[in-house]
């Protein structure tokens, strides 16, 4: 059985290492655990991940964040995966830093690269595992904070986070939405 795991960043150097880039950072994560290298494909850098019978397709969109859709929709045909075997890895600012939340299903909560998403899948309905990037930014400077980098305390913990999200991806598919979600959305 087959699953999309798309972690949504923003493509360039530049964006390396900042909050919005999560996603990239946790499949970064997963892969390496397993010695894979993304390789270029069509829309992003791929590499596929094989776990007890399951094969994992692991997407980083190299378009911007709020183009992500295009990427998501096109791996989906291409490998003939469902919406309910995709997974949307992405920043969340209303969710405490390190702490991650599975949905089956929801809104964009005015986040652009899952705004994409729904709009060119015409549907809310796929999973995403929201990770807590804080909110810890004075007014109107929003922006800033989820494009900069991680500062030192964050950085303490933020591997044992990303591997945590990394098990949660593999429960996913594994186990089901259900299971991972009652198994991580509390640590």
């Amino acid at each position: 059985m087959k699953y999309l795991i798309v972690g949504l960043g923003n493509p360039g150097p530049e964006y390396a290492d900042t909050r919005h880039n999560i996603g990239f950072q946790v499949l970064d994560a997963l892969a390496g655990a397993s010695s894979l290298v993304f390789g270029p494909a069509r829309y992003g850098d791929k590499a596929e991940l094989k776990h007890k019978g399951r094969t994992f397709i692991l997407v980083k969109p190299s378009t911007f964040m709020n183009l992500s859709g295009k990427a998501v929709r096109y791996w989906m045909e291409q490998e003939h995966i469902p919406a309910e075997r995709v997974l949307v890895i992405t920043d969340d600012l209303a969710i405490p830093f390190g702490a991650i939340r599975i949905k089956p299903k929801g809104g964009a909560g005015g986040h652009n690269g899952l705004t994409s998403i729904i709009e060119l899948l015409g549907t809310e309905e796929f999973p995403r595992l929201r990770f807590g990037i804080g909110s810890d930014f004075p007014r109107g400077r929003q922006s800033e904070y989820v494009l900069g980098a991680w500062n030192e305390l964050e950085r303490k913990t933020l591997s044992d986070r990303i591997d945590l999200a990394s098990k949660a991806i593999l429960q996913f598919g594994l186990l089901g939405v259900d299971s991972a979600m009652n198994n991580f959305n509390k640590r």
